[in-house]
């Protein structure tokens, strides 16, 4: 079967492979003549900078398993093993920054992220580990089932054989991204290969326009015949080509002259077409300029709500994908009932020193947050039971309109003296009275 008659096959026939599981826009070519390939693409400072920027990000994240309690409430199940592969160490070869990471960047680059997943005989996660997303393809059995076939190569490990091995969904965590059906992602380069070409083309020109110490090209005239015109350009680049021999004085012989027949780049918009590409890339991946070092609309005023925006509407579709893919894979089934796995970006949202502050105050003050919740929060150790750092509390001056007279008239009937004292001072007074003054009669 050719390359090209697997690129139609669709997914609703069991014998088919999956729309998505083919590698997209074989050749890489594209319309500024610049190869492009997921590799070759990194060479771009841009979209370094954004792969970067996003599985660092995710990487950096706690990444925590949960257990819902009998009180509608949830706790970090640390006893369960899934909980230390997730948080510490996937496998013994790597820890849970690096793995997620290097499957971040696959997903960004590529569409897909793959990990094989060992377990025990109770079908328990052991070890995590990650494979590369350019030497695996999903197909379907002849009974519609999906399957992956993953090419070995002698780079995974010394022990390892190449040849291809087949894995069962339950023995690979998949993560797709983008893709037409649901499947399989499609590779955020291919699809924005010409963007991400021009960038190259353009990239190369200015390497090739210093290169030639600015003056790309020009015309060396004499009155007379050049019996050897290839001894003189070879003579005249060997003294005057390259940046490092530029501005150099030229010494012309026998009536030669020099004619410059270049640009300026700003007249062939040679920066303002590596700006529009910067900013180009980094909506590839929508990432805020600002984050991949283009200050030029950032402001004191909106670099803080673009790097809100960026957790909202960047990093959250890529934690949910993780999260959900994850709970999919690794939970058991009589388990995802009681347990589920959450990224936690609430270190992303705090902003500033300032307003954090702000925050947890009004918190503690209307029941939402303890004293403890915002130390833990603050990296601080917690306070102990006697010094009420658990205590949730609440500020008493907010009640009902219909309420708001209660605690007046409650303290005015307290101060008002009862019928029996008002008696006992009667008596007292009249004794008084009638014994004439305040001392002993006689």
């Amino acid at each position: 079967m050719t390359i090209f008659s697997r690129l139609f096959r669709s997914r609703d026939k069991p014998k088919n492979a999956t729309a998505g599981d083919g590698y997209r826009y074989y050749f890489g070519g594209t319309s500024s003549g610049s190869l492009v390939t997921e590799r070759s693409a990194m060479q771009i400072s841009a979209v370094y900078a954004c792969v970067r920027v996003l599985s660092e990000a995710i990487a950096s994240l706690p990444l925590h398993l949960y257990r819902y309690t009998d009180e509608n409430s949830k706790i970090k199940a640390v006893d369960h093993p899934l909980y230390l592969l997730l948080h510490d160490e996937p496998n013994p070869e790597m820890t849970s920054y690096i793995f997620r990471e290097t499957l971040m960047t696959h997903l960004l680059l590529w569409g897909n992220a793959y990990a094989q997943i060992i377990r025990n005989g109770r079908g328990e996660v052991i070890a995590l580990y990650p494979l590369m997303a350019n030497r695996m393809r999903v197909d379907r059995d002849e009974n519609g089932q999906i399957y992956y076939e993953y090419q070995m190569n002698t780079s995974d490990a010394p022990t390892m054989k190449t040849g291809t091995v087949r894995l069962m969904p339950t023995d690979v965590l998949h993560i797709p991204g983008l893709g037409f059906d649901g499947l399989v992602g499609y590779s955020p380069i291919a699809m924005a290969k010409n963007s991400i070409g021009m960038a190259m083309a353009t990239e190369e020109y200015g390497a090739s326009f210093f290169k030639n110490g600015a003056n790309p090209s020009g015309v060396l005239s004499m009155p007379g015949t050049l019996k050897d015109p290839e001894k003189v350009r070879s003579s005249w680049e060997a003294g005057f080509g390259g940046s490092r021999r530029a501005n150099k004085v030229a010494i012309l012989e026998e009536g030669m002259t020099y004619t410059p027949i270049s640009i300026s780049p700003e007249q062939a918009q040679f920066l303002e077409t590596r700006k529009f590409q910067l900013d180009e890339i980094a909506r590839i991946f929508r990432i805020p300029p600002h984050l991949i070092g283009d200050l030029e609309h950032a402001t004191f005023s909106n670099i803080e709500e673009q790097s809100l925006e960026f957790v909202t509407y960047t990093l959250e579709p890529w934690l949910i994908r993780w999260e959900q893919a994850m709970q999919r894979s690794l939970l058991l089934p009589e388990e995802k009932r009681r347990y589920f796995i959450r990224f936690n970006a609430d270190g992303l949202l705090r902003g500033d020193y300032a307003s954090r502050m702000s925050g947890y105050a009004t918190g503690i003050q209307n029941g939402i947050f303890s004293v403890n919740d915002v130390r833990e929060l603050e990296n601080m150790d917690r306070l102990s039971e006697e010094e009420g750092g658990d205590l949730h509390i609440l500020n008493g001056n907010v009640v009902k309109l219909a309420d708001a007279g209660s605690a007046y008239t409650s303290n005015t009937k307290k101060e008002e003296p009862n019928e029996s004292t008002e008696e006992v001072l009667e008596m007292g007074q009249g004794q008084v009275a009638r014994s004439g003054g305040t001392g002993p009669h006689h």
